[in-house]
């Protein structure tokens, strides 16, 4: 278990294979988001049959509702959500830091006021490590101090220290947790941060492997405001000094040209709640450009949203049908369009994946890439 095989490489993009208790994971691959144990509006089976290895739940939600001894209670993440395959939950630093104006930062941990019922609660590195051991997903997430993507130096500085200190406490309370569960059922991988300054990269990175070894990397509070150029050059920066031998995990990434991006830069993983959020407001990506369904233009269109898409909803539904289904507010509509971006987004990382293995990525990609910015609008 968490054993990562490296199959191939064309440049900094990598093919390879990530072995954890719940099944292995071929890579480069894209993680669909289950915030509250679910990817929204959709059935686990067709999660599967969109091609999804591996799903994310979320620390944050899972802790206010409802309740990590719950889930522990009823079988652990995997039993409770009927997701037999591999799951990673992040720490749930994001979504904390994200509530300006309801949380209190300290060396400690974080105070906020929860959204659902206005309670006050505290999550620190320790309580963290407690609440995703008893989630008991494959990979858990160290708690980290996100800043914004334009952040000065100070205050990304503060957030990189920070975020070392914290990981060393989350480091040594997982290490308790799995000698007292007699047991490696759960990997524990730290988050990179920064901003978008070389130097505090480099140090953030230093400061990682001086606590390690690990056995993944996440690279965090990147796609958080800042220009897309900014966040390539930052992965180019970092890509050498990564330690080859294990995957890397960009975080909240998941746009389609990000993935082809980040994967040209060395990525291995990636997760965003794009895919979904996209498709519930009628926002489809294909090959050939983003089809908004909604569109008058589809009304009497017959053929599939893409021609070239082996998902669920291509191979059945015509595009005029979707565009009934929003326009009626039907909810299979907003199903239907989150399996088929889901399938899109798996299905990317599938065709890099066999491009790197024949040695023709990087010709791939720039083909791709040029064709959709090209259509744009389909």
């Amino acid at each position: 278990m968490f054993q990562f095989q490296i199959d191939r490489t064309e440049g900094e993009a990598r093919a390879g294979q990530l072995a954890l208790p719940y099944g292995t994971v071929t890579t480069p691959a894209f993680m669909p988001v289950g915030t509250h144990g679910t990817v929204r509006g959709l059935h686990p089976e067709e999660v599967h049959r969109a091609g999804a290895q591996i799903v994310l739940g979320n620390t944050y939600h899972l802790h206010l509702r409802p309740g990590e001894a719950v889930v522990q209670a009823l079988g652990g993440l995997h039993r409770f959500t009927t997701w037999g395959r591999p799951m990673l939950t992040d720490s749930g630093g994001f979504q904390v830091f994200s509530l300006e104006g309801l949380r209190k930062i300290a060396e400690s941990g974080v105070e906020f006021v929860s959204h659902i019922d206005g309670s006050t609660r505290t999550i620190t590195p320790e309580s963290a490590m407690d609440i995703q051991w008893a989630l008991g997903a494959d990979v858990a997430m160290a708690f980290d101090h996100v800043v914004p993507g334009q952040a000065p130096a100070e205050l990304a500085e503060e957030g990189m220290e920070r975020t070392l200190r914290w990981l060393d406490r989350c480091r040594r309370r997982h290490e308790e947790l799995t000698a007292a569960g007699s047991g490696s059922r759960q990997t524990l991988w730290p988050i990179l941060q920064g901003g978008t300054h070389a130097e505090l990269r480099r140090r953030s990175l230093e400061g990682t492997l001086a606590l390690g070894p690990w056995t993944g990397i996440a690279i965090g509070g990147l796609s958080v405001g800042e220009p897309k150029p900014v966040m390539h050059r930052v992965l180019e920066e970092l890509g050498p000094m990564l330690p080859p031998a294990v995957p890397r995990y960009l975080m909240g990434v998941g746009f389609p040209d990000d993935l082809l991006e980040g994967i040209a830069r060395g990525v291995d993983l990636f997760d965003c709640v794009a895919a979904t959020r996209n498709g519930r407001h009628g926002s489809a990506w294909t090959a050939a450009g983003k089809v908004n369904i909604r569109a008058a233009g589809l009304r009497l269109s017959d053929g599939p949203l893409d021609p070239a898409c082996d998902c669920d909803t291509c191979t059945r539904f015509s595009r005029a049908y979707l565009r009934h289904l929003f326009m009626a507010e039907e909810m299979l509509g907003l199903r239907l369009a989150s399996i088929h971006n889901i399938r899109f987004l798996v299905r990317l990382g599938e065709q890099a994946r066999a491009e790197i293995l024949r040695g023709t990525f990087h010709r791939w990609r720039h083909d791709w890439l040029e064709r959709y910015h090209t259509r744009g609008e389909a």
